[in-house]
């Protein structure tokens, strides 16, 4: 038998009340996580933090991708309010909607850097 599984099944019913109660807290916030989850979009969102505001021709060059694309997904992190854009003359200026989406991504890459860390110790 597996050493990672219960050998009998026994549940805390007050804590297995205490959280139903408030599971559904989290509806929706898969989709900022599906939006993240794309490494194209991940790497936009990055770049985003790294210089606050970049036209959609930057964001192409940055990523090595068609300026079709980059709109593509710069208009999907807009549409599920991760960005924000303004318009000046014919270009189109993207930047992060709050510092909340910026905070997650901060923090997911010191995770995974210490991940790396542990790997090779």
């Amino acid at each position: 038998m597996a050493n990672d599984v219960c050998e009998v099944f026994s549940i805390n019913e007050e804590k297995v009340d205490a959280v139903r109660q408030r599971i559904n807290e989290i509806n929706g916030v898969e989709q900022l996580f599906k939006a993240l989850a794309d490494a194209t979009r991940l790497k936009i969102t990055y770049a985003l933090m790294l210089e606050k505001e970049l036209c959609v021709c930057d964001v192409a060059t940055i990523i090595g991708c068609t300026v079709a694309t980059a709109s593509h997904h710069l208009r999907l992190l807009r549409d599920m309010g991760i960005a924000k854009h303004r318009k000046e003359g014919k270009l189109v200026f993207y930047s992060l909607k709050d510092d909340h989406v910026e905070q997650l991504v901060a923090l997911a890459l010191v995770h995974s850097k210490e991940g790396e860390e542990s790997d090779g110790k």
